[in-house]
């Protein structure tokens, strides 16, 4: 199969790749904006796997993704699917306009050009937490006006919704995956991703107060001790939609979640660990005021608190159902695992 990938020289996007590439008949075509990246994106895989991968420059922000006329006429009826990974994950309320430019636009301008092209199916890798302030999600569009935490959210849903309205053009599947972490085998990560930035955050503080107090006092840091933390490993989340060419059904959502997530309590508790970060006191309200240090440290992650607030569920059956009868497994995490994963994105340079 021919297959066009946005957001392909993201993590993500290079462990699907990887995947997409052991069936010797697919061939990749990526749109990126740093060729040079893709070019070392490239260079990582075998000199076969090389020549099945074609680099295009554009940006999703544009119309036709910034693609020349000499572009797009190559590609017309040669594409068999578009995954479209690429967003903006970013949760701060002030950043509206620039979410929107990248996620709903971009999205606009990816549909636009998978029809354009023609291209037969389309993939749109969105988010779990599209459910919102709902506590449960379901593999069903949300409403539009429907109560969402921030501006990433409520752009994803919309997405959606565009997406699912050029399912007369071509085939139209989504994937939601919830937070994406470290691999499951070796704990390799891209620090960018959510869990990382939560890392920093801790890391940082604890580095500047360190030289205060010499850990001679302990910091409250609020949150839902029963509430959850719905990671992902990044290799599951790839695996899954490498089969959709395959098995994946039009019209249809798929959540990318975990069954059985720890508890934010015990996510907290292996941070700790691997920060080494021992004063840090997680509590689910504070009987006294926080003093100036302790207000601080919960602003550090304003934008994370509200995903250690609830005790989200999400169901999977059509994903369960995707995977049936492969080599993919339906996801099983342990404790152990994301204790590694942890450790290694402790290690990673830029978490530090």
């Amino acid at each position: 199969m021919n297959l066009f990938l946005t957001g392909a020289t993201g993590f993500l996007g290079g462990k699907l790749i990887k995947n997409l590439l052991q069936d010797k008949q697919n061939e990749v075509y990526i749109l990126v904006r740093n060729v040079e990246k893709a070019e070392n994106l490239r260079y990582s895989f075998s000199p076969a796997d090389q020549q099945r991968i074609h680099i295009f420059q554009g940006d999703i922000t544009y119309p036709k993704a910034g693609l020349s006329r000499e572009d797009t006429e190559w590609l017309t009826n040669k594409i068999d699917a578009v995954y479209h990974l690429a967003a903006l994950v970013k949760f701060d309320l002030d950043l509206r306009d620039e979410l929107f430019a990248a996620n709903y636009d971009g999205t606009k301008h990816i549909l636009e050009l998978a029809t354009l092209i023609q291209a037969k199916k389309f993939y749109y890798v969105s988010t779990a937490y599209t459910v919102g302030t709902l506590t449960h999600g379901v593999e069903k569009l949300y409403p539009t006006d429907g109560k969402f935490n921030n501006p990433y959210e409520e752009s994803k849903v919309k997405s959606e919704h565009l997406v699912f309205s050029y399912r007369d053009q071509m085939d139209v599947s989504i994937f939601r995956p919830a937070i994406i972490v470290g691999d499951s085998k070796t704990g390799e990560a891209d620090s960018q991703f959510t869990l990382y930035g939560f890392m920093r955050a801790l890391a940082v503080f604890k580095r500047k107060t360190a030289r205060k107090y010499d850990g001679d006092r302990t910091y409250r840091l609020l949150a839902a001790k029963n509430g959850t933390s719905n990671l992902v490993p990044v290799d599951y989340v790839a695996d899954i939609l490498s089969l959709a060419p395959q098995r994946a059904e039009a019209d249809k959502i798929y959540h990318i979640t975990n069954p059985n997530p720890p508890t934010n309590f015990d996510l907290l508790q292996m941070l700790k660990e691997a920060l080494e970060f021992h004063s840090l006191s997680v509590v689910e309200s504070s009987g006294e005021k926080l003093d100036p240090e302790e207000v601080r440290l919960n602003s550090l992650i304003e934008v994370f608190k509200v995903y250690l607030a609830g005790d989200l569920s999400f169901d999977d059956r059509n994903t369960q159902e995707l995977i049936r009868g492969t080599g993919v497994s339906h996801l099983d995490m342990t404790e152990e695992t994301i204790e590694m994963i942890i450790r290694a994105g402790y290690k990673t340079k830029e978490v530090i």
